[in-house]
């Protein structure tokens, strides 16, 4: 829980800058974080706005961070992707450019490895409950249903 300390501008600016610094954030967790700092909102406006002229706060590369990280880590499909930066307000154009970062290759190669190691993976012996799991598996993590189900039909018999 967050201490009744009071932060000065200046102070603020500064704990704000080094939030920015360690790990790419979007606006809305660098709102959140002023906000619990009990900030007032003119002070939130103008911090957001020092953290954005000094370049601490940059919702395309934050974006574009996310997404690669996210992929490639985590293997999250483009509809989770999407989902995710919505979820943090992070503007239609950011997002379209983040997810164009990925090489339509790539995305499939990687989609294509993962599904044959999840088929390998699932002990169910019945095809449709077999099936069933690993569609599930990967409409979760955002991947695209054509290519679930066209992949599901093409390695589980």
């Amino acid at each position: 829980m967050q201490s009744n300390k009071t932060y000065t501008l200046q102070e603020a600016t500064k704990k704000l800058e080094h939030y920015c610094a360690y790990q790419e954030r979007c606006h809305q967790e660098v709102r959140q974080k002023l906000v619990s700092m009990r900030m007032i909102p003119e002070a939130i406006d103008m911090i957001v706005v020092h953290l954005l002229q000094h370049n601490f706060l940059n919702e395309e590369r934050f974006a574009k961070t996310f997404v690669s990280g996210k992929f490639r880590i985590k293997a999250w499909g483009r509809r989770r992707l999407t989902y995710e930066l919505k979820q943090k307000d992070v503007s239609k154009v950011n997002i379209n450019q983040a997810l164009a970062e990925i090489p339509e290759a790539e995305y499939i190669e990687i989609f294509n490895d993962l599904a044959e190691k999840r088929a390998k993976i699932i002990t169910e012996m019945h095809v449709m409950k077999k099936r069933k799991k690993f569609i599930d598996y990967f409409l979760y993590r955002g991947w695209e249903s054509h290519l679930v189900y066209a992949k599901a039909h093409e390695i589980i018999k």
